[in-house]
């Protein structure tokens, strides 16, 4: 539960919302040692005291392939690192711009054309000492015992592969279980389901041989052994291992003919009828016990497989969520329906906390898209609009989210053999997607093609992505954005067919 609680605010200087003045970093004494005739001599030279690195870009100035940062975040470069060390230089103005500006840009500057992706790689891979040395700084902040401490106490709700960890504890009312015995033992781990099974046909056994040596010992018939003049009710049963092998013998109609039941009393002949009925219906349920334990549909999720990561980009001028799910199997799913469950925790207005709330994400109930024929992969798309939860997240306010999305695609499973078997067995395959496993600004790579006349699928591009050109701000943002640009169109229309109208002459 300590997972999903909203985050501490970070850095308000950072994030502020005013722009505040910039604090000049502290010169590292290491400095001052063996530069200081140096930057005395340049002081004295120069006349004014220059700081000892370069100053951000103001937003007045505009530069060519950069984005420009809103007005009301102020300076980020000029701002002090939390957590660095002090032998680490401060971030030059390079390496600021390509960590904070895209977050706060309008767009990601992201190139699609695949040669333009490598050259920028091989140049942003030079090997410098400042490079060097601010990466090694970036380790030690990411290997910090604060940081590794966060990363331990993050518990998933549903596991990659559907499980749900969610343990029931200090159950008083443990005889409903007792109620639904059946369905009891099906749930049981394999392990102790065996040991049932075996115990329920041990039993009966022990306790029918029981009654029979106890019948033959009262009868005397243990002790007329060997007498041809003696009429036995229970015949050649000279112990309790000989009456234990008869009840054996008697329950599994296996019929070696040594020891028998015979018609000399009557409470032989019902013990013989009653523990035919007894095995009959143990039979009857463990046997359906087991069947139903191995052909679970469980068992048929695990051909249904889902992305790695979800992605966020635009798709028809709209920002979505999306995801690949697909089935491996050439028997297909009946009535396929796919459904998503954000979990996140929060507080009311009235200041009540809601631990690991659920609201339901729309995968198009609405218009009949989560109904799926799955036949191949398909990417299943979330629009974010004002009613979805992310319709105000952008790409900087995803990262201090804590939230889980929740999976859950059903079906039917395809009729094979008989029908009477198969038919109504619904399956259903789970996964879930955290914070971190989004990736902003990607999407899918196509994974099938046409070959000889069919529709080849490639599974080994199922978890591909690539890069493309996304906005970073959230979907309210650029609705507003969009609603501002219409607004201001319309105006500079009206604007152009006022002064294009001719003047009306003026009367005599």
């Amino acid at each position: 539960m300590l997972a999903y609680l909203p985050r501490p605010p970070t850095d308000t200087s950072r994030y502020g919302t005013f722009p505040q003045e910039p604090d000049l970093p502290a010169v590292p004494g290491a400095l001052v040692e063996d530069g200081g005739q140096q930057a005395a001599a340049t002081t004295a030279k120069r006349g004014t005291p220059m700081p000892n690195y370069p100053s951000a870009p103001r937003h007045s100035s505009f530069v060519p392939g950069e984005p420009s940062l809103p007005p009301s975040r102020g300076s980020l470069t000029t701002q002090h690192h939390r957590g660095r060390p002090s032998w680490c230089p401060p971030p030059t103005s390079q390496e600021a711009g390509a960590r904070l500006y895209p977050l706060h840009a309008l767009s990601v500057a992201n190139i699609p054309n695949a040669s333009r992706g490598k050259t920028s790689a091989r140049s942003s891979t030079i090997p410098t000492p400042e490079g060097l040395q601010s990466r090694r700084c970036k380790l030690l902040e990411e290997d910090s015992p604060m940081v590794q401490a966060g990363k331990r106490q993050r518990q998933r709700y549903v596991t990659k592969v559907g499980k749900c960890q969610v343990n029931l504890g200090n159950i008083q009312d443990k005889k409903r279980f007792l109620s639904d015995i059946f369905t009891t033992i099906v749930d049981l781990k394999y392990r102790w389901f065996l040991f049932v099974f075996m115990m329920c046909y041990i039993v009966t056994w022990v306790v029918f041989g029981f009654i029979y040596f106890l019948d033959a010992w009262v009868r005397g018939d243990i002790g007329h052994q060997g007498d041809p003049e003696w009429q036995a009710c229970i015949e050649n049963v000279d112990g309790f291992v000989s009456a234990l092998l008869l009840s054996v013998e008697s329950q599994r109609t296996i019929g070696y003919g040594t020891r028998m039941v015979t018609a000399n009393c009557a409470e032989g002949v019902i013990l013989l009828i009653a523990q035919s009925i007894v095995g009959s219906m143990i039979d009857a349920m463990m046997v359906g016990c087991m069947f139903v334990k191995i052909s679970r549909p469980k068992k048929r999720a695990q051909t249904l497989i889902f992305s790695k990561n979800c992605v966020i980009s635009c798709r028809d001028e709209k920002l979505c969520l999306m995801f690949r799910v697909g089935d491996l199997r050439e028997s297909h799913m009946v009535d396929a329906k796919i459904r998503a469950k954000l979990i996140k925790s929060r507080h009311t207005a009235e200041g009540e906390f809601i631990p690991l709330e659920q609201s339901e994400l729309n995968l198009g109930y609405d218009t009949g898209e989560d109904r799926l024929f799955l036949v191949e992969p398909q990417i299943i798309c979330h629009v974010i609009n004002s009613h979805s939860p992310f319709w105000d997240m952008s790409a900087e306010s995803l990262r201090r989210e804590q939230f889980e999305i929740i999976i859950i695609l059903e079906g039917i499973v395809e009729a094979t053999g008989n029908h009477c078997l198969a038919a109504g067995m619904t399956c259903q395959a789970r996964t879930s997607y955290t914070e971190d496993e989004i990736l902003w600004g990607y999407r899918f790579e196509p994974c099938m093609s046409l070959e000889k006349g069919a529709f080849q699928v490639d599974y080994s591009r199922f978890e591909m992505t690539f890069e493309v050109q996304t906005p970073a701000a959230s979907a309210k943002e650029l609705h507003e954005l969009k609603e501002l640009e219409q607004q201001e169109h319309s105006t500079l229309s009206l604007y152009w067919d006022h002064l294009l109208q001719p003047c009306a002459l003026p009367g005599p």
